[in-house]
């Protein structure tokens, strides 16, 4: 949330000048969140990386590109030695960029990767959406998919 909220505020470049002062959050919205289901040990069972730090990022432009170009972004990252890519947060389902589509060229980009360099890689997708049924419906395909992460 906080990303979604400065990250966004402080890119925006008409502006010149921005200080954050204060940020309340409600206690209320806070309960609800119990903190990750898990933590890094889990991550790095699945991409099989240890006594070394993970390397990774997100995918920029987070807008503009076709899903098959933000594939093309996501193999050359993971082709070039990070272990993981990521989606902008705010990276969802745009007319130029599906997230079915993204979703399948990633996956793609993934095992390209992994088969050129021996490596497990992985994405982490956003699945997203404007209801609970629909991100679900976009979780379960991203498991189909079969990546090592999402």
């Amino acid at each position: 949330m906080f990303t979604s909220i400065v990250g966004n505020v402080f890119g925006f470049k008409a502006l010149r000048a921005l200080r954050l002062e204060d940020l309340r959050i409600p206690i209320a919205y806070v309960k609800t969140f119990e903190g990750p289901p898990h933590g890094i040990q889990v991550e790095r069972d699945k991409l099989n990386k240890y006594g070394r730090p993970l390397l990774g990022c997100t995918i920029k432009p987070k807008l503009g590109l076709s899903a098959k170009n933000y594939g093309r972004a996501c193999y050359e990252c993971l082709r070039g030695g990070l272990d993981f890519t990521k989606d902008d947060e705010n990276v969802n389902s745009q007319p130029f960029m599906r997230w079915r589509d993204r979703f399948v060229f990633c996956a793609e980009a993934i095992y390209k990767a992994q088969a050129e360099t021996g490596e497990i890689k992985g994405h982490y997708l956003n699945a997203t959406a404007g209801n609970c049924d629909e991100m679900m419906k976009r979780a379960a395909f991203a498991r189909e998919l079969g990546v090592p992460i999402v």
